[in-house]
């Protein structure tokens, strides 16, 4: 379970991101101050740090800073300051990530997967990913279908990968835009759909037939073994 600290100054988004998050499964703590969540940070050691950059003591970039300089934990700037100059600001001062307000817990959960997944943190990764007669050797980047090696574009592996690690769950377009595609505020349904296309070709199957991706309609997409 990865532990999150929250530095966010208002008293509605703070508790509505502590409760979010908690029914998702992490961890979480939280500050209402620059000081108090730097404080915190330093003494539980929280695998990530959600940070606004307007605080009522510290600006948001200067907490960053002082972080940076005891602690290399992944952050995502959470602001309402949408102008590239903060942007930049901050990420030169060495957050990993920014979501703009106002977003949804679903996007930025994305986004805290996504960096964790970079970092090696939260979940242990799995090297090794088998559904059905489906096997994927993640870190070879290779995948075998009944023992037939498929031959499949870095996109299509990358695609695979999620909805195997996902077995089981419904994964809706606009998650596999932000985590697949890396396109967190905006994409085209249509990409998905057209590489879902060509994979569910390459798995022998038709979004009429599915064997091993079924559409659920109006949601996503579901991967699970054949007859299950």
């Amino acid at each position: 379970m990865a532990e999150v600290l929250i530095i966010e100054d208002d008293d509605k988004i703070r508790p509505l991101l502590v409760r979010s998050l908690r029914e998702l499964g992490y961890a979480v703590s939280s500050a209402p101050t620059g000081m108090a969540g730097l404080n915190l940070a330093l003494d539980n050691r929280p695998d990530l740090v959600i940070l606004d950059l307007g605080l009522p003591d510290v600006d948001g970039t200067q907490v960053l800073s002082m972080l940076r300089a005891v602690s290399d934990v992944p952050v995502i700037i959470a602001s309402a300051r949408d102008d590239d100059p903060s942007l930049v600001q901050a990420l030169d001062a060495g957050a990993d990530d920014y979501v703009v307000k106002p977003y949804t817990t679903a996007q930025l959960e994305a986004r805290i997967r996504a960096v964790l997944r970079r970092v090696g943190g939260g979940r242990t990764p799995r090297t090794a990913l088998v559904v059905g007669g489906l096997e994927i050797d993640v870190s070879a980047r290779r995948t075998t279908l009944d023992g037939v090696e498929l031959d499949l574009t870095p996109r299509e592996f990358d695609l695979l990968v999620h909805l195997a690690e996902r077995a089981g769950e419904v994964v809706t377009k606009k998650e596999l835009l932000v985590e697949v595609w890396q396109q967190p505020y905006g994409g085209s349904d249509k990409t998905v759909d057209v590489h879902l296309s060509w994979l569910r070709r390459k798995l022998g199957e038709t979004a009429a037939e599915p064997k091993y991706l079924s559409t659920v309609r109006g949601v996503g997409v579901r991967m699970t073994a054949p007859g299950e």
